[in-house]
């Protein structure tokens, strides 16, 4: 299974630190063209490459990390998705107020959903802050827990399993309404650092 990244800010590159400590290959795009990733990709080493949006949309599984105002951009013209998993790391939110965005009551990855027909999509890996993603996930002596929810349970046992591979447990919440509780601003988990000791 081939990873890719749309987005190079603080969560798509803590998504790639994150990856490419595991020793996971993984591509990383931004609007602005792979010319412009170079330094980055150099830091994270030989794991990472800086590729064009378009061909971190075709990866089997795709971390989409943009800026809430930036997502129909982002993802315009990159369909069809053909079934191809797509992790929403987003959070209905814009910097720097970190106000809400008025969702009209829908779920957010509901939202983003109408954005990629044909996507499996997940949520995930946006509730913890970027150091929190590229630290030890065992550091207090547990597992760091990361949630996922969504509605398709096949794709989701597919990121479930790729986040126990980066040494976090993963924690399923259920479908999108259930993800709310993980949705920043307004679910309870997001302030939480939680760890599962077994």
């Amino acid at each position: 299974m081939n990873i890719g990244i749309i987005g190079a800010g603080a969560i798509g590159t803590a998504i790639a630190q994150a990856l490419a400590t595991a020793g996971i290959d993984v591509i990383i795009a931004n609007s602005r063209g792979p010319d412009s990733l170079t330094a980055l990709v150099e830091r994270l080493g030989p794991s990472v490459r800086a590729v064009s949006r378009e061909e971190a949309a075709r990866a089997d599984l795709v971390f989409l990390a943009v800026n809430w105002s930036k997502l129909a951009g982002a993802v315009e013209g990159l369909g069809p998705w053909n079934g191809r998993i797509v992790i929403d790391a987003n959070n209905p939110t814009e910097a720097p107020t970190f106000r809400a965005v008025d969702l009209g009551g829908r779920a957010s990855s509901a939202v983003v959903g109408d954005l990629l027909p044909g996507a499996r999509l997940v949520k995930a890996f946006n509730h913890l802050q970027p150091a929190l993603l590229t630290g030890d996930p065992q550091a207090e002596g547990g597992r760091r827990v990361l949630f996922v929810s969504g509605e398709d349970a096949a794709a989701k046992a597919t990121v479930a399993a790729l986040i126990e591979r980066l040494g976090f447990f993963a924690l399923d919440l259920g479908g999108n309404e259930q993800g709310r509780l993980a949705q920043f601003p307004g679910g309870p988990l997001p302030a939480l650092n939680l760890v599962r000791f077994a």
